[in-house]
């Protein structure tokens, strides 16, 4: 601390010294000039008031605590000016320095009343109302003790008191207000309040004390009319100002000052208590008044103290309610937030971190045990065609299900989506397969979910536990297996085979490869023919992607599409495929004119329909190549309309732009004939499957002849698909059928051939 800083604190110790050592020598000698005891004092409480306006002014003190010691400040400048008003009145009167005016009792008075007030101010000081009370019991306790003992001590020498005083009553009412001050900076400095430092508190709290305790000297200086209580009270407790002002202006942002500390138990009572005792003790009791006085004050305290106890032990039952309440909330959280932890939120079984600890604990036991990996097939559909609502509804009864066909020892568990896993211990391969055959069946029974009648499908992959496996090595292998169970057409179960992740190996190879077709220029676009009934004439063309790979030569479009669905790859395919065709669209209305296809046939996938953006990029395609959009047909499939949902959107934004839609593969997924309503479908592509039994007496031959019906009814062209023979060709046509393509009118060829079929015989 510089020095400029330590000099009023240092002026301070030498006053409070001079102060102390003249007063103890007063009671040998009889000092000349009487003002020098009480020159000092004005200084020291000026000195303190300057320490608190330096701590008011710390910019990094909360308002609250600045308050305070401007507050303080403003006490300490009023006891300046009370002292002088005492010294005045003492040095003015005759017999001694104990005189005392009323304005100067008053002024002490309303100094620590006002001090107590600044206390009260602090906002985290707690005022509750069982804190009101024991600050009341407690000032009450006080204010009875304080009496009494000033009372025993002092005034029990009334006369002497008076006749130095002028009267007894300011004095009294001093000391018992000084020590209620006392024990209100005391509550504060064992409570805390804002940033106000606790130290600092503690010796305002001494200085008051010693103040009260300074004045109850008094009536012992009788003998010595030169000597004032006030030369030791104002001294100590101004000096105890100052350095409480500067111990917050050292501690001033300090999170140590403002740290909380634990309640402590109040002894003031229980002092006072004791005190009373003593003095009843040492008291003639039944021959005296002064005793039955004291009786009556010891009872009294007695009383409050018991109050003030049975108050505290009121609130304290009520703080332990609400402990016990508290706890059991939290019990009841923690139990809450375990299930979370190991549920999921959806269905309420098990998640996959619950699943997985499980698994551990078999494979860590050595014990034997199935894994088992359930997926809904076409999950998706019900969500784009009915809503997340729906199709959470669908899941939870799809997991009831599961649980109540399953045995005790058995765990299902959500790992997320549509993915369920069982865990299934202590089964032959005869009984799991009787109990998943079991459970595919209890899936698959109809249900009605918000007004809708659904038939779910599951496929299911099966896995055996074998020692040195982990948790997730069991699920991947009970993916393999299921997606084995999906491409063999769902609705089924498969067990793991070695052999799947051979195949699934090759599939990751063969995808890899297929991202860098394009780059190596192994695709290119064939187009099959489609012709009018009987005589065969060609009126459109499909496109068909072909991949010649190198190493494996010609891939089939059943093996390469699903994996470009499943990798993404169609997204990229369908951009370039659809640039293909309508720059050979253009090529061919330039080169052949009247004679060029009429209707050009595009596949456009799910994955495409729901790309962001997919409806601009064929527009931008279509005015690029200057192609008449109307040309242009939209191959979908029913499973990727199916409902509302983004995909019906880009169809319905395609049907605006001019684009033919053709439904592709009806009957094949879940048909809905509204489905013909609802999306604008200008062509119905009759597959491959119905029309290979439409000469035999067959149910295929019975849905051929009554979708004719339909779709001329709704005036939509009917083509059927994959015809192979004459007989084929002729039977359709009977039926009502002009538009068909297969095998036997032409094969997929290449552009240039095509165009060796539009353009005319030249003679020879």
């Amino acid at each position: 601390m510089p020095v400029r800083d330590r000099l009023p604190l240092i002026t301070g110790a030498v006053l409070l010294a001079y102060s102390l050592v003249r007063f103890a020598v007063g009671f040998f000698i009889e000092f000349r000039l009487p003002v020098t005891g009480w020159l000092p004092l004005p200084v020291m409480s000026l000195l303190a008031a300057y320490a608190c306006l330096r701590a008011s002014r710390r910019t990094d003190l909360d308002a609250a605590t600045r308050r305070f010691w401007r507050h303080a400040t403003a006490c300490c400048v009023l006891l300046a000016v009370t002292v002088s008003i005492n010294a005045h009145d003492a040095l003015g009167a005759e017999g001694g320095f104990q005189r005392i005016s009323t304005l100067a009792a008053c002024l002490y008075m309303v100094i620590l009343g006002f001090a107590v007030w600044a206390l009260l101010r602090l906002p985290a000081w707690e005022r509750s109302r069982s804190e009101w009370v024991r600050f009341g019991l407690d000032t009450g306790i006080i204010l009875i003790t304080t009496g009494v003992l000033i009372w025993h001590f002092s005034l029990t020498r009334t006369e002497a008191w008076a006749s130095q005083t002028g009267t007894a009553l300011p004095v009294l009412a001093i000391a018992m207000v000084a020590s209620v001050s006392m024990i209100a900076f005391t509550k504060v400095a064992f409570a805390g309040a804002g940033e106000l430092d606790r130290r600092a508190m503690h010796l305002l709290s001494f200085g008051t004390g010693a103040a009260a305790a300074s004045a109850s000297l008094m009536p012992f200086l009788e003998s010595r009319p030169q000597l004032n209580t006030g030369f030791l009270a104002v001294p100590i407790a101004t000096f105890c100002a100052q350095l409480s002002a500067l111990r917050q202006a050292r501690s001033a942002g300090d999170a140590q000052a403002a740290r909380p500390v634990p309640r402590r138990f109040s002894v003031v009572p229980y002092l006072a208590v004791a005190g009373m005792d003593a003095m009843l003790l040492g008291t003639d009791i039944t021959h005296s008044a002064e005793g039955r006085t004291i009786a009556a004050a010891t009872v009294a305290i007695t009383a409050l103290v018991v109050v003030r106890q049975i108050t505290t032990l009121r609130e304290n039952t009520r703080l332990l309610e609400t402990v016990d309440a508290n706890l059991r909330q939290l019990r009841d959280y923690q139990v809450q937030l375990a299930h979370q932890v190991r549920h999921d939120t959806l269905t309420e079984i098990a998640n996959r971190a619950s699943f997985e600890e499980q698994v551990t604990r078999q494979l860590g036991a050595g014990e034997e045990f199935l894994v088992a990996l359930l997926d809904l097939d076409d999950f998706k559909v019900v969500n784009d065609r009915l809503g997340h609502g729906t199709g959470d509804a669908l899941l939870k009864a799809v997991s009831r299900r599961l649980h109540n066909r399953l045995r005790d020892v058995d765990t299902v568990a959500r790992l997320g989506g549509d993915e369920f896993t069982l865990l299934l211990p202590g089964l032959t391969g005869d009984e799991a397969a009787t109990l998943l055959q079991r459970l595919v069946r209890a899936v698959q029974e109809p249900l009605l979910i918000e007004g809708h009648e659904m038939v779910p499908r599951i496929s299911i992959g099966v896995t055996a536990s074998i020692p040195g496996d982990t948790p997730g090595e069991l699920l991947r292998r009970a993916d393999v297996a299921m997606y084995a169970a999906k491409n063999a057409g769902g609705g089924r179960w498969a067990w793991f085979d070695p052999a799947m992740d051979r195949l699934a190996d090759q599939d990751a190879r063969l995808g890899a490869d297929l991202r860098q077709a394009l780059a190596r220029d192994e695709l290119r676009v064939l187009y099959q023919p489609i012709v009018e009934l009987p005589h065969g004439g060609i009126v459109g063309v499909e496109a068909l992607l072909r991949w010649r790979h190198a190493r494996h030569g010609d891939v089939s479009p059943a093996v390469f599409i699903p994996l470009a669905e499943r990798n993404g790859t169609i997204i990229e395919l369908g951009r370039w495929v659809f640039e293909q065709v309508v720059a050979q669209t253009a090529a061919w209305q330039r080169q052949y004119g009247a004679a060029a296809p009429g209707r050009v046939s595009v596949n456009v996938s799910a994955r495409q329909l729901r790309e962001p953006g997919f409806v601009e990029e064929i527009a931008a395609a279509v005015r690029s190549a200057g192609v008449d959009p109307g040309v242009l047909v939209a191959e979908v499939t029913e499973t990727a309309v199916l409902g509302t949902g983004a995909a019906l959107e880009a169809v319905r934004d395609l049907s605006t732009l001019g684009i033919r839609v053709a439904l592709d593969d009806f009957g094949t997924g879940q048909s809905s004939l509204s489905l013909l309503v609802d999306c604008p479908v200008h062509v119905l592509k009759v597959d491959k499957s119905f029309v290979d039994g439409v000469t035999t007496r067959s149910p295929q031959a019975v849905i051929v002849d009554h979708l004719i019906g339909i779709t001329s009814g709704l005036r939509i062209q009917a083509v059927a698909e994959g015809v192979e023979t004459a007989d084929q060709a002729e039977r359709l046509h009977q039926a009502g059928y002009r538009y068909a393509q297969g095998f036997h009118f032409a094969r997929p060829m290449t552009g240039e051939d095509v165009g060796r079929l539009l353009r005319p015989a030249v003679p020879t």
